[in-house]
């Protein structure tokens, strides 16, 4: 990566950090308001107005800042122009808008910059929980400026893992035996991060996950040490015409091969 390529990614990093505090500010306003909700994906999924809100106010800042950058936001009609971008934008206003509405803290802003088809520079936001997580590529983790690495637990060790129970059953003996279950996460990117700030060990992300869900999440975990990758341990490639990932695996790199190993030793495998 040249000099002026640093510093452009550390240019867009100030700006969507700068971005991202501004649309969770606005969200933040909404939070515990009871705002008005809607339902999208035949009903299965909420939608609220402070959705909406922060995706405006993102979209507004960004946008002017930088105009010939391609977007993708969870709460915007997607554009198919997007595709002939090297660089885009890509956005999940509110990560755990289930979340959001029920009161609990854990929900997030995501933002990042994409360069051929890899995140450069990625922001989670979380207001509630007054936390905000950066990187760059090339550069180190940080959580409200204090850099942080993924944990350095070996794997005779017990992993604390966020995975569901009928999952973790399928998995070997020898591998559950070693495993904690974590509960529930109702945000995936911040869940990533809980993985990258050592927290757990790692995660297993079911199918069907988006590029908003994901793209700032998995730029935080490499910077911190981890990856975030498929079952056959490749990295995500991102600004696809399809936009949605099969499994996916999120752990420091040196134990991705032991996950992903009892991943394919699963009795339904």
């Amino acid at each position: 990566m040249s000099d002026m390529e640093k510093a452009r990614w550390q240019s867009d990093l100030t700006l969507i950090a700068d971005a991202a505090r501004e649309a969770g500010a606005v969200a933040f306003g909404f939070f515990n308001q009871s705002p008005e909700v809607w339902w999208k994906n035949e009903d299965r999924s909420p939608v609220s107005a402070a959705d909406f809100a922060a995706n405006k106010t993102l979209e507004t800042i960004l946008r002017k800042a930088r105009p010939d950058y391609g977007w993708l936001s969870e709460e915007t009609d997607d554009d198919a122009d997007r595709l002939s971008r090297e660089t885009l934008f890509i956005i999940d206003p509110i990560d755990g808008t289930r979340a959001f509405l029920g009161g609990q803290k854990v929900w997030c802003v995501s933002v990042a910059v994409v360069h051929r088809g890899r995140p450069v520079a990625g922001v989670l936001y979380a207001p509630a929980l007054e936390e905000l997580y950066e990187a760059v590529e090339g550069g180190v983790a940080l959580k409200n400026g204090v850099p942080f690495t993924v944990s350095a637990a070996r794997p005779e060790e017990m992993s604390r893992l966020a995975i569901g129970d009928d999952l973790l059953k399928t998995f070997p003996p020898e591998f559950r035996d070693r495993v904690t279950r974590e509960k529930y996460i109702p945000s995936l990117a911040y869940r990533i991060a809980m993985v990258a700030d050592g927290r757990l060990e790692g995660t297993f992300v079911k199918g069907n996950s988006h590029d908003w869900d994901l793209a700032a999440a998995d730029l935080i975990l490499t910077c911190a040490g981890g990856g975030l990758v498929d079952i056959e341990g490749r990295p995500i490639v991102y600004n696809r015409a399809e936009v949605t990932h099969k499994v996916l695996c999120a752990a420091p790199t040196p134990r991705l091969d032991e996950f992903l190993t009892a991943f394919a030793g699963r009795r339904d495998s």
